[in-house]
């Protein structure tokens, strides 16, 4: 969607240059957040999960700039963005609920 953005409206390349840079910011955050919490799961592990769950933080302030600040906000943008944060929520009751059973468990 840059790349029709970038060619099609008078976005100004400064502009353009700061959203791409913080896409490629959001794909880091996004990979190290989700591999957290793929670990913390599979290990039952309270540390890594509270890393994901902290991570989560970031990522959401990411996703509201694209949705509401960027210089041009697509249709289709915005309903991904809303469908994506609507899956950050449900991803934070689900990490403190995992988060709260894997403190209480007994390792052995």
């Amino acid at each position: 969607m840059f790349i029709y953005k970038g060619l099609l409206l008078p976005y100004p390349s400064s502009n353009l240059i700061l959203d791409v840079a913080l896409l490629v910011l959001f794909l880091g955050l996004e990979i190290l957040r989700i591999f957290y919490g793929w670990k913390g799961n599979l290990c039952e592990h309270a540390v890594t999960t509270a890393v994901s769950l902290f991570l989560l933080l970031p990522c959401i302030t990411l996703c509201a700039y694209f949705l509401l600040l960027q210089s041009f906000v697509l249709r289709l943008e915005f309903l991904l963005g809303l469908v994506l944060l609507c899956f950050y929520g449900l991803q934070f009751l689900l990490s403190v609920l995992a988060l709260s059973a894997f403190a209480r468990s007994k390792v052995y």
